[in-house]
């Protein structure tokens, strides 16, 4: 009888986790059958999914993934009126203007672009940087990442960038980049896979990048930073809001006035000004348009995604 030993791995891998969650809730005075954990194979997910969605003893589906699987949740959610709170994929613009502080942007850029190898959800996907800066922007860009990114083993000391998720998602960041390419982007940096692995994938720059181009109006989920030039805040806005998406945003301008027009006018739940980290527990999260519905986070508002409202009038007292 051969065995299957890619089946008893995973059974055990699935076992360790359970018990592991299970001790976790425990000291956590969460008592028993309160939090349930179901696991599946990949090739069930569809399923489950559905079950559940479609389950009237679940009250609420809590998602956090791609804008295309929310909607189909959201659709299967719709046949018991389920409650939802979807927080799904970005297309996030990081504009520059002239009036930035270029060490200022650089730095976010690095910060939000290429943490987790350009895989969050909110990782700056559109550069926008205003033509009086433009090139000395790329420049500097181009000579961080040199600086300061390291492909390779995570457990190897140096190292700051790891694979992405899949041999899928590599074949996805590279016709990206190939697709740009063949539209008249210029490689400044990378540009292939890398020789670190076959999940791994060089850190790269895009220059001359335009709105036609899949890195531009795509969500890339890799370490691929295109470029783009514009000449007025009116364009810009246009330009980045001109998208099915609307997560994060990020605006770089020592201009006060600028800061709270463009933070208004961009339909983005989340605006980062002058800064390339912003996620905190204290702060909602959640987008506009497809990228979601409801808010994650904050004071009371990630909670009452959560809760129903009730209203109670007593009489004859």
């Amino acid at each position: 009888m051969k065995t299957n030993y890619r089946y008893l791995v995973k059974q055990v891998y699935h076992q360790v986790l359970y018990n592991c969650i299970l001790q976790i809730f425990s000291k956590a005075g969460i008592p028993p059958g309160v939090v349930n954990v179901v696991t599946c194979d990949r090739g069930n997910v569809s399923e489950v999914g559905k079950m559940l969605c479609e389950n009237p003893l679940v009250s609420l589906i809590s998602f956090t993934g791609s804008s295309q699987v929310g909607k189909i949740l959201l659709q299967q959610s719709a046949s018991t009126v389920k409650k939802c709170s979807m927080e799904l994929g970005g297309n996030a613009p990081f504009i520059v203007f002239d009036s930035a502080d270029i060490n200022t942007a650089i730095n976010g850029a690095m910060a939000s672009k290429f943490r987790c190898s350009g895989q969050t959800c909110v990782c700056a996907n559109r550069f926008m940087v205003q033509e009086g800066i433009y090139e000395q922007f790329v420049t500097k860009l181009a000579e961080a990442m040199d600086a300061q990114i390291k492909v390779g083993d995570g457990l190897e000391k140096g190292t700051t960038q790891g694979p992405l998720i899949n041999s899928r998602a590599v074949d996805k960041v590279d016709s990206f980049v190939q697709d740009a390419v063949k539209q008249g982007a210029k490689v400044i940096r990378g540009g292939q896979r890398s020789s670190a692995g076959q999940t791994f994938y060089e850190p790269t720059l895009l220059q001359d990048v335009n709105s036609n181009m899949l890195v531009v109006k795509e969500e890339i989920f890799g370490p691929v930073a295109g470029v783009q030039k514009f000449k007025t805040e009116e364009e810009v806005i246009i330009l980045a809001n001109g998208t099915s998406a609307g997560l994060a945003g990020y605006v770089y301008t020592n201009d006060a006035a600028q800061q709270w027009r463009v933070a208004e006018a961009l339909e983005y739940g989340i605006v980062g000004i002058n800064e390339g980290l912003f996620s905190t527990p204290e702060a909602p999260f959640g987008g506009y348009k497809e990228s979601g519905l409801g808010r994650e986070g904050g004071i009371g508002i990630g909670i009452e995604e959560f809760l129903e409202v009730k209203y109670v009038c007593m009489g004859g007292m």
